[in-house]
């Protein structure tokens, strides 16, 4: 079983399949690694795919404290699991908590990043619904604690944003809810304190998006209302940025609509490595609704 020492000497699980240019793949608070599996099984015909447990999730190591949990701690465990695999630049992809580790990997650590995929990344971003998101997030923490996974996944799984993975793919869905009930409920809880009620705001790093030189894609389901507004915001600021919407889709993007989701990563991948993803056109004015002159 490979595992990676953090800098703080956590131990950190990861799993690879293939050979080629390398993608990291990141997974969200409500996943594991396993929840990566369509784009391991698809990518790894012409990529290195590497995907790992996040500490706090079996069979990475569950740190007690809640201090050894923070947005920055996360985005450095990728480069940390980078290091043990041998990887010196490699494609980032999460999910969710995972959109925004491999978000705050691009700006820590530029060097390290050929290009970004964020989906369903926006939670707690809206400056609007911040003191609401903090507050959720702890019940949801002390619901991990005193329900236990098993039995809180029953409710999670069930969110606003879930419901669609549910009506598409029942089985698929229930692979995805009964692993949910496996997690840790002690690392689920420091997670959800930790990183997810700590983290900044994407719309308080607009300075250092607009300065991002990486390729950017971001991916967002349509009925994953809390992720569209910071997900239009993302495409205005960062430069080479480009913006996926997917209809009547949810929260888990790369499980409810797999296919989908691979194809436009594919193209995204593609065009990144042969050097067409670049800025805006400066001609592609936001401003300007028809030419007249």
């Amino acid at each position: 079983m490979p595992k990676a020492s953090a800098s703080d000497g956590v131990q950190l699980y990861f799993d690879e399949a293939g050979r080629g240019t390398p993608i990291v793949f990141v997974h969200e608070f409500g996943g594991n690694h396993w929840s990566w599996e369509p784009q391991m099984n698809f990518f790894s015909r012409r990529h290195r795919c590497v995907t790992y447990a996040a500490r706090g999730f079996p069979p990475s190591d569950i740190p007690d404290s809640v201090d050894a949990y923070s947005q920055a701690i996360a985005a450095d465990d990728i480069i940390a699991v980078m290091d043990a695999a041998g990887i010196e630049t490699a494609h980032l992809v999460g999910l969710s908590m995972g959109g925004f580790a491999v978000l705050h990997a691009g700006l820590r650590h530029p060097g390290r990043v050929r290009s970004i995929t964020a989906a369903g990344a926006g939670y707690g971003a809206e400056k609007a619904h911040e003191d609401y998101f903090k507050g959720i997030s702890e019940q949801v923490a002390a619901n991990f604690e005193t329900k236990g996974a098993p039995a809180f996944s029953k409710i999670y799984a069930e969110g606003a944003s879930r419901v669609q993975f549910q009506d598409k793919d029942p089985r698929g869905w229930q692979l995805f809810a009964d692993r949910l009930g496996q997690h840790d409920s002690r690392g689920a809880a420091n997670t959800m304190r930790g990183v997810q009620m700590r983290r900044p705001s994407l719309y308080d790093l607009e300075d250092e998006f607009r300065a991002m030189a990486t390729p950017l894609l971001v991916v967002v389901g349509d009925e994953d209302d809390h992720c569209l507004q910071p997900g239009f915001f993302l495409k205005r600021t960062v430069p080479a940025s480009g913006l996926a919407v997917l209809p009547k889709t949810g929260h888990t993007l790369n499980l409810e609509e797999p296919m989908l989701f691979n194809q436009i990563l594919a193209e995204f991948l593609a065009q990144v490595e042969s050097g067409r993803w670049g800025p805006r056109d400066p001609r592609a004015n936001p401003a300007e609704i028809m030419r007249t002159r």
